[in-house]
This record gives C-alpha cells, structure tokens and sequence, in this order.
C-alpha cells in the first residue's frame, strides 16, 4: 500500500440522504434495472492518462500536480500502478484503460520502450489478479512525440508509418495479454494542417491500410475484443480524416470494414464537431456500430476539449438512452476520460471526481431506462411517422416520380404542417430526470 491515498475510505453505495461526500448516493452496484445490475449496466472504467499521466498543465502554464510518481524511472512506473489500483479499489471500478506512453518510461530505442511496456503489463497482471480489476482497452500514443507531428499512419514518412505500426503491435499484444476486451485506435494527429503539402488520397489510403492491418493481426493473434475507432475532430489539426461517426462510417464502408470495426465514442469530441453526444450515439447505433463511450464534457464557453467530468443529468439520460436502445454494452463501457481541474490538486479532488460522475451516469441511466421502459417517447416518436404505415405511405415508397405526380394532381393533395412537439418532449424527458 502506498501512502497517497492515506485516509480516503472505500466509497461505497449509503442513498440519496447520506451527508457523507465520500459515499454514492445514487450509484449501487448491485440495483437491478431492466434485468442487469447497474454494476454490469454502466462498466466503468478510469482513464490511466488523465487520472496519473497528466501534469497539470495548459498552453500558458507548466505543471500543477506534484505526485510522487512523476518521472522517467521504471520504479516511478511501478508505484504509479500502484497508485493507480488503489484508486480503482476505493472507487469500486471495475475496469481501466491506458495507453503505452501512459504506463512506461520512453526508452531511448523502441525496442527498449517495448521492453519498458513488457515490464509494466506484466506488473499490470499481478495486480489484477489481486484486486479483480480489469482492462476495459488498451491503445497507443501515437501523437504526443515529436516524430508525429505530422500524423501516424497518415505521416508522409514511411519509417513514421512504420514507427506506428510496430507500436499498435506492441499495444495489442498487450491488451491481448492483459485480457482486454477492446482495443481502440484513436487519431490524435491523422489530419492536415494545410492542404498546400497534403496529399489527401495518400494519406487516406495508408489510414485504412494501417485498419485493415490492425483488423487482420486481431484474427491472427485470436483477440476476441472488439477494435474500435474514436472519432475526433479538428483540435488539434485544422482538419482530422476521423471527424465524427458518419465521417469514420463513411471511411469503413470505403474500405470494407464496416462489419469488422465499431466506435469508441467521446462526449467532448462529438461537441466539438458540432453535434450532441447523443447524435452521435444515435447514429453509430443506426449504423449498428456502437462499441464504447468516454463520458465527459466540454466547457462550452471555451471552445476546447476540456475533459472535465459530466455533471448534466439530462444529458447523461439521453446518452445512455441511444446506448439502451442499442442493446446495452457489449464488450464496451464507461470510460471516464476526464481530468480533474488543474487547480485540483488534492487526491481526494481525483477520487470525488470519479465518485460523483459515477453517481451522475447512475442517475442518468435509470432514467434512460425509465423512458424506454415506459414507451411514451417512442409513442410519440413512432405515431409522428404513422403516416408512412399507412397505405398511402407505402405508394410513396414504391411509386416512381410520375406516380406520385399524378397521385398529388388527383387527389388533390395539399398538406397541412403539424407540430413536432419538441418542447412538450423536453418536458417529458425531464419528468424522468
């Protein structure tokens, strides 16, 4: 045991009415809703980058966290996963997720940071064994150096291709490894900056052979998990191939890899495009593609992805709404990727953190489930298209445009507008929040 979390209790379900801060009041593992307990509902997973990797610091100021486990040393590596289990015990979570660069010291070679990652993963290993936590996935960095600063597998170097590639490798052993049940590629730098030295069909191009690669050395190794693509747009590149869900479906369906791929979808990212998060789930479920989530949110006057932890249980409601509608989760989870703010400098700010939007993804979830459970908004949603059931609805779908013509001219159709009830909704939606 490390000292770092000296005092901080186990948190643990006490109500709505408990005045202790170091408790759930609306998250009980064990409640059953729709005949799964939220627990296996909700997965939760605590994100290893920004929980025990992240400094602190912004683009006008340095490092603002002192922990003791900063540095470039792999006992430092050791007692950051040390930390970091004990978090995940006092939390209750049940899942992590990390990146390479997240968990090992950089080596002065790959072949040394891949030695570095081997070490750690097989630290990794006793400690979940020990403590029953699992990997919800794994993934590389491929942004943060300097070599890819042009992108990875967008990157007109081919040894920076290269670079990447080896180092997904790496990662998926990893995650195969440790068990993980996803294994997520997230573009962090697959965009251009100007079109005046960019190559867009190349680019494109080497993004997909680098999938189609990752795809077939899954059923090479035998990893079972699901390999999904996190959305991502503009920041930090002007433009990022992997804008939004129909942007990346658009590119699988290009490609072929629309039945071997689904996505790993992030609050903050989907704002950034323009859309709400529950747009975007909305549309992977559509598309039958919707793997995972990484809960958080943006600050909305700010205009960057801020990461903080969520805090709208509306919001929530309607995400983990899409997300029921879709079946639940399968391999996929929670994922908080979150940070606390960089004037949070207390360990206990990065448990009541977790703590609280873990209450707050608890709440919104059983009211998703109470809406559909209830069936009034898919009522009002179903009889709002009723007309496309009838007979007339039907013609329209197999008449051609002459028909249809004809139709208009003879019947003497002239329709009347008809409300589409948006404000009566919202009422209905917060009466279950």
């Amino acid at each position: 045991m490390t000292d770092f979390f000296k005092g901080i209790p186990q948190i643990t379900y006490e109500g709505p009415q408990t005045d202790n801060e170091f408790a759930f009041r609306h998250y009980n593992p064990d409640e059953v809703v729709m005949g799964k307990t939220l627990k296996d509902h909700l997965r939760f997973a605590v994100a290893y980058w920004h929980s025990f990797a992240w400094e602190g610091g912004d683009p006008f100021g340095g490092r603002t966290f002192e922990r003791p486990w900063f540095g470039s040393e792999m006992d430092l590596a050791k007692l950051k996963a040390d930390v970091a289990f004990e978090m995940f015990s006092i939390l209750q979570a049940p899942y992590f997720c990390f990146h390479d660069a997240d968990v090992r010291p950089e080596g002065a070679t790959f072949a040394e940071s891949s030695s570095n990652l081997s070490e750690i993963v097989d630290y990794f290993g006793e400690k979940m064994e020990q403590t029953g936590t699992k990997l919800l996935w794994g993934t590389a960095n491929l942004f943060t150096n300097s070599r890819f600063m042009s992108g990875a597998a967008t990157n007109p170097d081919p040894e920076v291709f290269a670079y990447s590639a080896a180092t997904i490798k790496t990662c998926m052993d990893a995650t195969h490894k440790l068990g993980g049940e996803n294994y997520v590629l997230w573009g962090g730098r697959e965009g251009y900056e100007t079109l005046l030295n960019t190559d867009l069909k190349r680019e494109r191009e080497n993004m997909a052979r680098m999938l189609r690669m990752v795809v077939d050395y899954k059923h090479k190794v035998g990893f079972k998990g699901a390999i999904l693509v996190e959305p991502k747009p503009q920041e930090p590149s002007k433009h990022q191939y992997d804008y939004d869900v129909n942007t990346v479906f658009a590119f699988l369906k290009e490609y072929g890899l629309e039945n071997e791929v689904k996505m790993n979808i992030e609050q903050g990212h989907a704002i950034l495009a323009g859309h709400s998060f529950e747009h975007e789930l909305a549309m992977a479920r559509e598309f039958g593609i919707l793997g995972s989530i990484d809960m958080n949110r943006n600050d909305y006057q700010s205009g960057w992805d801020t990461d903080q932890f969520p805090n709208n249980v509306p919001e929530v409601a309607l995400a983990y709404y899409e997300v029921l509608k879709a079946g639940g989760f399968t391999t996929g989870g929670t994922n908080f990727d979150a940070k606390v703010r960089r004037q949070s400098i207390d360990p206990e700010d990065l448990i009541l953190g977790h703590a609280g939007a873990m209450d707050v993804c608890a709440r919104g979830l059983k009211a998703a489930a109470k809406m559909l459970e209830d069936g009034k908004l898919e009522e009002l949603r179903n009889e709002r298209y009723a007309g496309w059931d009838t007979d007339f609805g039907k013609d329209m779908q197999s008449s051609d445009l002459d028909a249809i013509h004809d139709k208009v001219l003879a019947d003497n159709i002239n329709p009347k507008a008809k409300s589409g009830r948006q404000e009566r909704l919202e009422n209905l939606v917060n009466q279950y929040c």
